[in-house]
């Protein structure tokens, strides 16, 4: 058992826009400690967004974190030696974080030239409703109506 509950830490805002959900995107998008190189990829993308749309960046990708957000999954259970998918609403922290996963994982499977033309389109698509990241979260959402039959082993 555990002695406390581990307590949350803030994260900084962004110096650019002053705020908390493009720091923590950025930070999603760093890998290997690279915070700067991360910020230039999100804050181009942002520009490339703004050049293509004429909307503010920043307005485009909270329209596309929205949209990406699952607001059900399934998880794995167990019940008598047989493993049943229940499914569970979404945490709110939890629920952004996947947003990021998948829009980042998708983003990078795509063909574009570099980082931040990758995100800006995957960004661009997600707020429009389509793309890699909103078929995944579709995809998560028709997982858990499929199994709604097994919702009363939520635990």
């Amino acid at each position: 058992m555990r002695r406390r509950k581990a307590e949350r830490r803030t994260v900084l805002p962004d110096p650019k826009f002053n705020d908390q959900l493009v720091s923590k995107f950025v930070n999603s998008v760093m890998a290997s400690g690279k915070k700067s190189v991360a910020q230039n990829i999100v804050y181009h993308a942002f520009d490339v967004i703004e050049e293509k749309t004429g909307e503010p960046g920043i307005d485009i990708f909270k329209k596309a974190v929205n949209n990406v957000s699952p607001l059900v999954e399934v998880r794995s259970r167990r019940v008598g030696g047989a493993t049943y998918q229940v499914p569970i609403e979404v945490r709110p922290d939890r629920r952004v974080a996947l947003a990021f996963r998948w829009i980042i994982q998708y983003a990078r499977s795509r063909g574009d030239k570099s980082m931040a033309l990758r995100l800006a389109k995957e960004l661009m698509s997600a707020a429009n409703g389509e793309g890699g990241s909103i078929k995944k979260k579709d995809d998560t959402h028709r997982m858990a109506e499929a199994n709604k039959a097994f919702a009363h082993f939520r635990f």
